[in-house]
């Protein structure tokens, strides 16, 4: 790697970067990774590459190294339910999962143009809008840890849904779990017919070419075996120095090092949301001790307000036009190799930056908040400051002193952004119903000079929501949630997923405000009439 862009190309991998200072940014990183040998060790998983706080956890999570090989051992019993799930007329599949247990296989069937009907929600509607056409329909609740809530929740309503159906929820429910997980145990005592084990030494946000990837895809139809190959193809170059994969941590870890801490992520070429994918890799591995590198996914490579100039972000590009950004990276290649380059750069930016890659302590933070909701913990009586268009507007500490409009609240988060700070806009919301709302990032990111992120939630809360706490504190935060008019219950549960989602998002504000973070929160009680007002205050 030159500051004149040299590219870096082994395995059927591609990176160039160009931009003098951070190119000087990434060979500073590769020359200490050269003389401590750091490519050698990661590829022969060596723990104690972090350091001694590390070392216990990183000691059981490094088995996304030999994907490989248990991956292709998985495919044969793949086709095998495929095959009998087509002749009995089943051809819709809908994974349910969280974080690392969904946006993989949601990447790999999108990039492919294979169907696969994700939900990673707790929206009443988003949730009973994918538990339809049962008659064709096979469920995959995939979760690691078998002990998710909102997956939990996910595999009890569809178990009913297939009941209330005349169907056996036992053929038509799939689980992809870890061994000895209470999903396990329940699947195995309901005599599921298909159970998969994943492998216990991944993590869940590098579990893209584990079970968690290639079941669900592949039982939607999806060459699974080809992104095995792909990433075969790269295997043998990681434990090099002129990896490209080692050459992407350096630019990603030596950038965020320089204070370029922001990663823009425009669309990847071929590759449908690609970037939501490394944005929960990147961020909920990054983001703790007060440090991180944030992941922005944008709409495209000039998206307002990702001015690729600013001296606090790096723009990686996933396309081989020839003309980079300033400070840009980019980074071409099959599907398969780039899962596998991006969780081996994503263990290098933490070797960079002295932290550990492989824990999350501050994911559980809204987890616990929202289980004392849910245990019958009273939520605080919240009246709104004001209403205006079917919106009520809520806000942390003074945030809105002296403001009774929409569009000055709106004003007065934006104001609150701290320097070299960013803005997070969390939608409690039905991605497919109210998609509208994705709108909102590019409308503030065009008033704001400071980058913009968007997360759905809950599913945010497994991927960014670990940068927003663990975290540089430099964060503003909006909150937007909706009225639920029909709610769904969860059976077996005390609680209605309105509930969990309402829990979900009050719990998530109680870890923000702890940390004495801006947010301003608006509740729809319209929601098409609400979210359109907002969208009007946002562009104005």
């Amino acid at each position: 790697m030159t500051a004149t862009g040299e590219a870096v190309s082994a395995g059927g991998l591609t990176v160039q970067t160009a931009g003098g200072s951070l190119v000087g940014a990434a060979e500073a990183v590769l020359a200490s990774a050269r003389d401590a040998g750091v490519a050698v060790a990661l590829a022969g998983k060596d723990a104690t590459l972090w350091g001694p706080e590390a070392t216990s956890e990183a000691s059981v999570r490094l088995g996304w190294l030999d994907v490989v090989d248990k991956g292709r051992e998985l495919l044969p019993e793949v086709q095998v339910l495929r095959d009998a799930l087509t002749a009995e007329g089943v051809d819709r599949v809908v994974l349910c999962g969280m974080g690392g247990s969904s946006l993989a296989p949601e990447v790999v069937c999108a990039s492919a143009g294979v169907p696969l009907v994700v939900v990673d929600t707790t929206d009443p509607g988003q949730v009973r809008s994918a538990l339809v056409e049962l008659a064709r329909t096979v469920v995959v609740v995939s979760s690691k840890s078998g002990g998710t809530v909102e997956t939990d929740s996910h595999r009890r309503a569809a178990r009913a849904a297939f009941e209330s159906a005349g169907i056996d929820p036992a053929q038509r429910v799939v689980v992809v779990t870890d061994p000895g997980s209470p999903f396990e145990t329940a699947a195995r005592e309901e005599g599921s017919r298909a159970v998969f084990l994943a492998d216990p030494d991944v993590g869940g946000r590098y579990s893209a070419l584990t079970a968690f990837g290639l079941v669900p895809a592949g039982l939607a139809g999806v060459d699974v075996g080809a992104l095995l190959d792909q990433a075969a193809a790269l295997l043998p170059t990681l434990s090099t120095d002129d990896s490209p994969a080692l050459a992407l941590g350096a630019v990603l870890g030596g950038g965020a090092v320089a204070g370029r801490d922001k990663l823009v992520l425009p669309p990847a070429e071929g590759l449908v949301g690609f970037g939501d994918w490394v944005e929960q890799l990147v961020a909920e591995s990054t983001g703790k001790q007060g440090k991180g590198l944030l992941p922005v996914v944008v709409e495209s490579v000039d998206a307002p307000g990702t001015e690729p100039a600013a001296d606090n972000q790096l723009v990686v590009v996933g396309t081989s036009a020839p003309a980079l950004p300033d400070a840009g990276t980019a980074v071409t290649g099959p599907l398969g190799a780039q899962f596998l380059a991006w969780e081996y750069a994503t263990a290098i930016v933490g070797w960079s930056m002295a932290t550990n890659p492989f824990d999350q302590p501050n994911v559980q933070e809204s987890k616990d908040n929202t289980g004392a909701i849910l245990s019958g913990e009273p939520p605080p009586v919240r009246e709104p400051l004001f209403v205006e268009s079917g919106v009520e507007v809520h806000a942390t500490g003074d945030l809105l002193a002296s403001v009774d409009t929409l569009a000055g609240a709106l004003d007065a988060l934006l104001a609150a952004v701290p320097q070299r700070g960013y803005l997070a806009v969390m939608a409690y919301l039905d991605r497919q119903a109210d998609a509208d709302a994705l709108g909102l990032r590019a409308a503030l990111a065009a008033r704001l000079a400071h980058p913009v992120t968007f997360g759905w939630a809950p599913r945010f809360l497994h991927s960014t929501g670990q940068f927003h706490k663990g975290g540089p504190q430099t964060g503003a935060f909006l909150q937007v949630t909706g009225a639920v008019t029909e709610d769904l219950e969860v059976p077996g549960r005390d609680f209605t997923f309105g509930g969990l989602q309402a829990a979900q998002a009050l719990g998530d504000l109680r870890a923000l405000s702890s940390r004495d973070r801006p947010v301003l929160t608006l509740h729809l009680t319209d929601r098409a009439a609400g979210l359109r007002a907002l969208l009007e205050a946002a562009r104005r």
